[in-house]
């Protein structure tokens, strides 16, 4: 069977789907148990699910050994490399990988023209004429909207009362490139963020505490409103 088929198939049944949207959004690996939890559904019917999405390579897993002795359990994560899945089949991750080569070859020039691009995009990604009079709530749910549109799963949270914001992405759509322009990505990606953030909030210090560079399980910015 084709493996465009494969994973349709897979992806076909409504609880399945629910499953792997779940696992996409989880930091850590997930267990049969926990996914029979929080499905509602036997053990055994969540292996079952598990096994289809692992057989189309639509998630992976491993055995873990198990601390206090017996038999190691089964976790089961995404797979460090996305799948790319269009119809008609499309190659864009492999334009992706030219456009960045050639502003590797280029040099900072290039690096900063395409920093611009990425900072302008995400200022436009979120600009309308209502933001000004809109209140901090409305703007953190643009902010949500506008990470979920283009694929990466954010977690956005607001400290006590104030108006800080810890702005975490798992599910990184650009962690494909990551192995071989990481710096390149980050760098742009970063861009287009701080034109999202500069756009809704003019007045802000944006700071980077983690990152998957630096072996962190997701990225994580700082964001205060000033």
């Amino acid at each position: 069977m084709p493996n465009t088929l494969k994973l349709t198939n897979a992806l076909a049944d409504e609880t399945r789907y629910s499953i792997y949207l779940y696992i996409v959004e989880q930091i850590q690996p997930v267990n049969v148990q926990q996914i029979a939890e929080q499905f509602s559904i036997h053990p055994n019917v969540a292996r079952l699910h598990l096994t289809k999405l692992d057989e189309s390579k639509l998630i992976t897993s491993e055995l873990l050994n198990n601390k206090k002795g017996g038999r190691p359990a089964r976790i089961y994560k995404l797979p460090d490399k996305p799948i790319y899945l269009s119809f008609p089949k499309q190659e864009n991750h492999l334009l992706l990988e030219w456009l960045l080569e050639l502003v590797e070859t280029m040099g900072t020039e290039a690096l900063d023209k395409a920093k611009n691009i990425c900072y302008a995009s995400g200022r436009n990604s979120i600009q309308n004429s209502s933001i000004a009079s809109q209140s901090f709530d409305q703007k953190i749910e643009l902010l949500a909207a506008a990470a979920l549109s283009i694929g990466y799963i954010p977690k956005i949270e607001t400290i006590e009362d104030k108006q800080i914001i810890t702005f975490s992405i798992f599910n990184c759509p650009f962690k494909g490139q990551l192995s071989t322009h990481p710096h390149i990505v980050c760098i742009i990606h970063e861009a287009y963020l701080t034109g999202q953030f500069d756009a809704l909030f003019p007045n802000s210090e944006i700071v980077q505490l983690e990152s998957k560079l630096n072996h962190c399980s997701n990225c994580v910015y700082h964001v205060e409103v000033l």
